[in-house]
């Protein structure tokens, strides 16, 4: 049995549009869009596709007060892209923000919401995930939340140190999943998280037992009675596993 990542959900107050600026921000398609829920997919993928981390927005009138846990990283090609990226991102409602990287290579800006986010230089390591290069998790012990996400999902461990660690599917496509040392406590429920999905014929609630035994917890957000189950990883970061598919 595994799971594997298939959607990054972000909580917002318009749903709808912040749906928009992701569709295009990314060159993708709003596939949906209700009061309740709107998608955002790359054309010509069949959800779910290893090849790409696809984004939910789902309302959400909490503020935000603090810097999120989870961010995405856009890939760029070449310096030229990384700037008039950045410039297209501008024109959409993006903003720059200062949550202290100092002089760096990259550029964080922040989504109409206030999500933060990273347009990368380029990197030779990111040439082919697609527009999202990585999403990146913040956490106390890199190695130990490695080592629960790569035994959660199917994904690959590809490199791990005290300060940084990254997976990716197995299938050796689409974005990393990268987890960055922070001494920045967690602070509440997130406004982004992630959402794992079983493979077809495997078992819902025998693959939640799994991953309760390797450390994930219950959690109560009032989400009612829901065909999926909201669970927390060994640091608090909420995540949820949806029916198989």
């Amino acid at each position: 049995m595994a799971t594997r990542l298939v959607q990054v959900v972000i909580q917002a107050r318009d749903n709808s549009a912040v749906g928009r600026f992701w569709a295009e921000a990314l060159g993708w398609k709003v596939t949906g869009d209700k009061p309740e829920e709107t998608n955002v997919e790359p054309e010509g993928v069949t959800y779910p596709d290893p090849s790409a981390i696809v984004i939910d927005l789902v309302p959400g009138a909490r503020p935000k007060t603090v810097k999120n846990r989870v961010h995405l990283d856009l890939a760029t090609t070449s310096t030229t892209h990384q700037e008039e990226l950045i410039a297209h991102l501008r024109t959409l409602g993006a903003t720059p923000v200062d949550i202290g990287q100092g002089d760096v290579l990259w550029t964080v800006l922040a989504d109409p919401e206030g999500n933060e986010f990273c347009v990368l230089e380029p990197r030779p390591v990111y040439s082919d995930p697609g527009p999202i290069a990585a999403v990146a998790v913040d956490c106390v012990d890199p190695r130990a939340m490695a080592q629960f996400w790569s035994q959660a999902t199917d994904w690959t461990l590809h490199e791990v140190t005290d300060d940084f660690a990254s997976l990716r599917s197995s299938k050796g496509v689409g974005p990393y999943l990268e987890f960055l040392r922070s001494t920045d406590p967690k602070t509440g429920q997130d406004r982004i998280h992630l959402d794992l999905r079983p493979y077809l014929g495997d078992d819902h609630e025998a693959e939640a037992a799994r991953l309760r035994a390797l450390g994930a917890t219950d959690l109560d957000i009032g989400q009612g009675d829901v065909p999926w189950t909201v669970l927390a990883d060994p640091e608090g970061n909420e995540f949820c596993l949806l029916t198989a598919r």
